[in-house]
C-alpha cells in the first residue's frame, strides 16, 4: 500500500489567515489572543485551520457579491 502525497494544506499560518481576512498581522494576532481566530497550537508555533476559518467566515456577513471562501483561496494558492 503505497501513501498518497497530501497536497491540500489544512491550517494556515496567522500571517497567511491575516492576509486572506484582509487584516494586518498585528490585529490578527490580537484576535487569536482574544479568541476570535481559532488556532492550534504545535509546538510553539500557532496554526489556524482551514475548517475554523471558513466557519468563521460563513457566520460574516458579506460586504459585497462574489467574496472569495478559503475554499477558493486555498484551490487559488494550489494553482500558483
Amino acid at each position: 500500500m503505497s501513501a498518497t502525497p497530501h497536497t491540500e494544506r489544512l491550517t494556515y499560518t496567522v500571517e497567511e489567515a491575516a492576509r486572506r481576512l484582509g487584516i494586518g498581522r498585528g490585529l490578527a494576532y490580537e484576535a487569536v489572543r482574544r479568541g476570535e481566530i481559532p488556532t492550534v497550537r504545535i509546538g510553539r508555533r500557532r496554526l489556524v485551520p482551514c475548517a475554523a476559518l471558513d466557519r468563521l467566515l460563513v457566520g460574516a456577513e458579506p460586504s459585497q457579491e462574489g467574496e472569495a471562501t478559503c475554499s477558493d483561496l486555498r484551490l487559488t494558492s494550489l494553482e500558483r
